[in-house]
């Protein structure tokens, strides 16, 4: 058997119209975490239009945590973690770390909170006739996780 990697040494990916050549990691990474995101509301939207009846509204909590999370990481540069920004603010990179731990906390909670409710009021719950709501839930909090990661590790930050 041959090399795996070598054999996409030779493939070509062609000029994508709606941004310029050169550094393109940004831009793909941006749009996907976007996409994924968009995909994790829609699967909730979707799940609570189509059984208002079998989902506590309660259970949005986790969703509107995880997006918390999303903007928390998200906010928080490399210059920023390393020392290198301006370090006047209130707590300089020690409030930038623990602003960034505190984020991943909330991410990893929800989801965590939102398999804890898939398991234990869809999966072993036989009186509701339908799992989808409890599947819903816990993609959008994966997806808003993925997403928050592929934001944050995904792109380059440009040193001036």
């Amino acid at each position: 058997m041959g090399n795996l990697g070598s054999c996409m040494d030779n493939v070509n990916i062609p000029a994508c119209v709606w941004f310029p050549q050169g550094q393109k990691r940004n831009a793909v990474a941006s749009m996907l975490a976007g996409t994924l995101f968009f995909m994790g509301w829609w699967f909730i939207i979707d799940a609570q239009s189509v059984y208002p009846n079998w989902m506590s509204h309660s259970y949005h909590v986790c969703g509107v945590f995880g997006t918390l999370s999303l903007l928390m990481i998200n906010t928080v540069s490399n210059a920023q973690m390393r020392g290198d920004a301006y370090d006047g603010g209130f707590c300089g990179p020690r409030g930038a770390r623990l602003w960034l731990f505190l984020g991943f906390v909330m991410g990893f909670g929800s989801v965590i909170a939102s398999c804890w409710i898939l398991f234990a009021n869809y999966v072993n719950n036989d009186k509701i006739p339908a799992h989808w709501p409890g599947f819903a839930l816990f993609f959008q909090n994966i997806f808003i996780f993925m997403g928050s990661l592929i934001y944050k590790f995904g792109r380059v930050e440009d040193q001036f």
